[in-house]
């Protein structure tokens, strides 16, 4: 049976309360944290460094699952592993060697992704995803939260679950952009097990009643 997971995204977080909105998405049942890295360069918008990661990080009973929008990789990719993330995952496109940055980031025991821009093919995961811990799949254009979900993503998760079921492998498959309690029955039904929902929960004044209709709904 597929354990699924929901990782609500800081990005919509009130950030003048940060830590009492990770404690409290937490207590509502929150399985992961999605940290949204944006570096105005690789995505147009400029969000939380590696300090801000620290600084949350003893406000988490939960894994911080950090992903970057940036370019270069390398060294945010290290500097967020030192400050508490526990996955972290980066575009191919924005690093000049994929298999090095995973190994940089496997390196400081921590779990190392990849993710995928609507238009992005997966074709670099035929090279790497024995290295791969987990795969996200954007399905909206990264750089802003509050997005409708763009449903050719869900032929792409098809396709990435169809990779992982062929390696054998433990290999997370996460969607990002768009996920709500009306939706996100059919993206796992494409084959996610991992769900980032921003504005979804942070927009509503009941975090606990939107993670349990989110649980009802892939429980059906």
């Amino acid at each position: 049976m597929t354990t699924y997971r929901i990782a609500p995204s800081l990005l919509s977080a009130d950030f003048a309360r940060l830590g009492e909105e990770v404690k409290n998405v937490i207590a509502a049942g929150a399985d992961w944290i999605h940290f949204d890295v944006m570096d105005n360069h690789y995505v147009p918008n400029l969000t939380f460094g590696p300090m801000v990661c620290q600084a949350l990080r003893k406000h988490s009973t939960v894994p911080i699952d950090v992903h970057l929008m940036v370019q270069p990789v390398d060294a945010l990719a290290q500097a967020f592993a030192k400050a508490g993330a526990d996955l972290i995952s980066f575009h191919p496109e924005a690093s000049a060697h994929v298999d090095r940055t995973l190994q940089l980031i496997q390196a400081e025991g921590k779990q190392a992704g990849l993710v995928f821009n609507p238009a992005t093919p997966l074709d670099v995961l035929e090279h790497v995803i024995e290295r791969v811990d987990l795969i996200l799949i954007m399905s909206v254009n990264p750089g802003f939260g509050g997005q409708s979900f763009i449903d050719s993503a869900l032929r792409k998760i098809e396709k990435a679950r169809k990779l992982i079921d062929s390696t054998g492998r433990d290999i997370r498959l996460e969607v990002d952009g768009g996920i709500k309690v009306d939706n996100i029955r059919r993206v796992a039904d494409a084959g996610a097990d991992t769900f980032v929902a921003g504005s979804a929960i942070f927009g509503q004044p009941d975090y606990k009643g939107v993670i349990d209709a989110m649980r009802a709904a892939l429980a059906r």
